[in-house]
């Protein structure tokens, strides 16, 4: 039954929410990271990038069915920036994951059923005050503080990028999810869809991930955080690609 964990079938929800924080890391630091059949993908040829995405989702369920079948759940996902050549010669701009948590044990089940990305359930605490809004999770060991509501937002301190149009660049989700097998030389592509897309700066007051820290990366920077809202969105089937 292992090919039902190759996303056999096309999922869609609706995002009520999504943040993402990318970080800056020399790329050397993070190529032990990825499979060697990716490529990192770099800016000005020297940083690499980890992203931390947190997603409301509502309505989680195969494409086509029912919204009253689908499910809510948040969504937590490290994952590193990089490009695939398929064998078509196209290069691909994407994501390999690194760790993928959820606020639900229905969603831990569900999703390590159909496919790789090896969810855990940990605690999901949510806060509003009245111009910072804060996410956290003592399970996990994270904490992110931002302001929502500030418009005129510069980059993060240390950011490599010049402005923000070069950070949208970097700033996820990218169309493309991608999951390895050596044993094999296969790689699964899975295609993400999504419309209006236009994400908003947000001004990070302060954060912690441990998951991060855990791995140990030298010179690690905040380079940009997004947000958007109340977008539709749904990923295609698995196509799983063989390699030489």
């Amino acid at each position: 039954m292992k090919f039902l964990k190759n996303h056999p079938f096309a999922v869609e929800a609706y995002f009520e929410s999504s943040m993402v924080l990318t970080f800056a890391v020399p790329k050397e630091h993070l190529q032990q990271l990825i499979p060697e059949r990716l490529q990192l993908d770099t800016f000005q040829d020297k940083w690499a990038f980890i992203a931390v995405a947190f997603v409301q989702t509502k309505h989680l369920r195969p494409k086509g069915f029912p919204q009253f079948m689908g499910n809510d759940f948040f969504l937590i996902g490290y994952r590193v920036f990089v490009r695939y050549t398929n064998k078509a010669g196209k290069n691909l701009r994407g994501l390999y994951i690194l760790k993928s948590e959820t606020d639900k044990k229905k969603m831990e089940f569900l999703g390590n059923i159909f496919t790789h990305y090896n969810y855990t359930t940990t605690d999901i605490i949510q806060s509003e005050q009245e111009k910072t809004s804060q996410i956290s999770s003592v399970r996990s060991n994270f904490k992110i503080t931002f302001d929502p509501t500030e418009e005129e937002i510069p980059l993060p301190e240390f950011s490599p990028f010049a402005d923000w149009k070069e950070a949208r660049r970097f700033a996820g989700p990218l169309p493309f999810t991608f999951t390895c097998f050596e044993e094999t030389k296969e790689v699964l592509i899975i295609e993400g869809v999504r419309e209006n897309w236009i994400p908003r700066p947000v001004k990070v007051i302060d954060y912690n991930f441990g998951f991060l820290d855990s791995l140990n990366l030298e010179k690690i920077v905040l380079a940009n955080a997004f947000r958007i809202k109340n977008i539709p969105y749904y990923w295609k089937k698995g196509k799983l690609e063989q390699w030489k």
